[in-house]
């Protein structure tokens, strides 16, 4: 049977993942998106795939460049917060 997404990575890592969802979830509603779809269209990601993000999906580089782009957000202060090792 394949692995899940989650099943590929340690405990430690799945942490970092779900972190990071809680964070840009918290930005993008301060931002005023109560709505994660209009967001998701928005940032010109699919709204289904997005909402995995959120909960802790792992996420490409670039795809995190665009939901920065659209909080506006520099990368520096989004991981100011909270991403220490």
């Amino acid at each position: 049977m394949p692995k899940t997404q989650n099943e590929k990575f340690s405990a430690e890592e799945i942490e970092l993942l779900e972190r990071l969802g809680k964070r840009i979830k918290t930005l993008r509603i301060q931002k005023g998106f109560s709505n994660y779809e209009h967001f998701a269209y928005e940032s010109g990601i699919s709204r289904t795939q997005y909402g995995k993000y959120e909960t802790g999906d792992n996420l490409k580089f670039l795809t995190l460049m665009k939901v920065l782009k659209t909080l506006e957000i520099p990368a520096s202060e989004f991981f100011a917060e909270g991403f220490d090792h």
